[in-house]
């Protein structure tokens, strides 16, 4: 039997264990392995056992549910069967989710549903259906041929939607786990299920608070009005300061090479994709795009939101000028800028001619995250187009995610030299983080084709 026979016998086998597949995903989506709270801890830990006793019984063997103080429990195996001659594939993924509580679900949110195609529950595509794709792959391979094409070890986290605060610890307590010729980091998106994406940029985050005083205490409106600086008033024109007539942030704009942004042209993030993944009110239209393509805005340029700001609220409101104000900012910042860029924007936008004469300060907060920008290059990434042509009929294309994941600096920090492969199953309309997070069933099926491919072609890599 042929190679190329034998994968598709694989690919074949993969395919019609679909059913059981779905099984073994519905399963995990229904323990709320929530890693942000902490009444879900033993969740979190059901979860990781319950993954450690499945992949053993795949064949994998040294599989182990690792744990350091004061961390969530990360999952580690390994296949080495193929001998030293095959190089060593790391698959990457998490099992951790992010909360529901308050979110308006149509469903209850760790009971999978499916309907139009799609698989409703926490962490059906952000990020069981990843990784699990992968575990199908590797069953079939084991299922139908008795071993791996090359050797795969298998990092599956506990933490990162709590920003992976731990996973550099235990790439320096167990450096072994982490040791391969290739990576393969699945927890990223797809432009739209018929295009399979490879992420090669990521906005990093950095947090600021801006704060305005001016009086020691607040004071009678009706006595002090346009008398004294209001420091609500104040913050309210230093934001504004920040923003253009579309309400974008106008400062730390990047220029992005001609040919990144012709091929950003390409990325087909129409209006309809915005109106509906970005669920806009009827009425309401996207940005302009002001000369840019959607997926620059998107992906490539910086972005400010204010998280939270010190006004009172509707049901604890006085009539008082204000003595002091704030607001926390959240910037997203572009690949390859770093945050003291940002921060010098900032500073030279802020901290000058304060409105009424008020006192401006600027502080960091904790919790940033670095950009990240990857030029792929290499035999490992014409063996994932391979791949993917032969699954979805074209080969991957390369985008960029406007969020900020902490593990994929990290990994790019850590491993430079290594091809690292960024893929996953989302797609515009999953909802991520929000009610009624879904995965595609036709993408994850691709997902699941592209992996048996994967394997085979990475096999045949030279990464000497």
């Amino acid at each position: 039997m042929s190679t190329v026979e034998a994968v598709e016998m694989v690919k074949s086998h993969a395919l019609s264990c679909l059913p059981a597949t779905m099984q073994r995903l519905a399963s995990y989506l229904a323990i709320p392995a929530i890693s942000c709270d902490e009444a879900h801890e033993p969740d979190v830990h059901r979860l990781a056992e319950r993954i450690a006793a499945d992949v053993v019984a795949l064949g994998f063997s040294n599989c182990r549910v690792l744990q350091l103080d004061g961390a969530h429990p990360l999952v580690a195996a390994e296949w080495l069967g193929a001998g030293v001659d095959k190089p060593t594939l790391l698959i990457y993924g998490h099992f951790d989710l992010q909360p529901v509580k308050g979110e308006p679900w149509s469903h209850p949110p760790h009971v999978p549903h499916i309907e139009n195609g799609r698989l409703y529950a926490r962490g059906s595509a952000d990020d069981m259906g990843g990784w699990v794709s992968h575990l199908a792959a590797l069953e079939a391979w084991l299922s139908v041929v008795g071993q791996l094409p090359l050797n795969v070890k298998l990092v599956i986290e506990g933490e990162e939607e709590i920003g992976s605060p731990n996973l550099e610890r235990y790439m320096d307590a167990h450096p072994e786990a982490f040791e391969a010729d290739v990576m393969v980091l699945t927890d990223c998106e797809n432009p739209s299920p018929d295009i399979p994406g490879l992420t090669t940029s990521l906005r990093g985050i950095y947090e600021v608070e801006l704060v305005c005083e001016a009086l020691s205490s607040d004071v009678h409106s009706g006595l002090w009005g346009n008398m004294v600086p209001d420091a609500g008033n104040a913050l309210i024109l230093l934001l504004a300061r920040l923003l253009d007539g579309n309400t974008r942030l106008n400062l730390g704009r990047m220029t992005v090479p001609e040919a990144d942004a012709e091929r950003l042209h390409d990325v087909p993030l129409t209006d309809d994709v915005v109106r509906q993944g970005g669920h806009l009110l009827d009425g309401v239209d996207p940005l302009p795009l002001e000369g840019r393509s959607a997926a620059e805005w998107l992906w490539r340029q910086p972005a400010v939101t204010v998280l939270s700001t010190t006004f009172p609220t509707r049901d604890n409101h006085k009539n008082a000028v204000r003595g002091r104000a704030s607001a926390v900012l959240s910037i997203r910042v572009a690949p390859g800028q770093k945050h003291s860029e940002i921060r010098a924007a900032l500073e030279a936008v802020l901290l000058r001619d304060a409105p009424g004469g008020v006192k401006v300060s600027l502080s960091d907060r904790p919790g940033w995250g670095e950009s990240w920008l990857y030029q792929p290059r290499g035999p490992a990434f014409a063996a994932a187009d391979r791949a993917y042509e032969q699954a979805w009929g074209r080969p991957l294309l390369p985008i960029g995610i406007g969020g900020s994941i902490p593990f994929v600096a990290l990994f790019g920090r850590r491993y430079a030299k290594l091809p690292l492969i960024l893929n996953g199953v989302l797609d515009p309309m999953s909802g991520a983080h929000g009610p009624d997070e879904s995965l595609h069933l036709g993408v994850f099926e691709k997902a699941i084709a592209a992996n048996v491919h994967l394997l085979d072609e990475l096999s045949r890599v030279d990464f000497s």
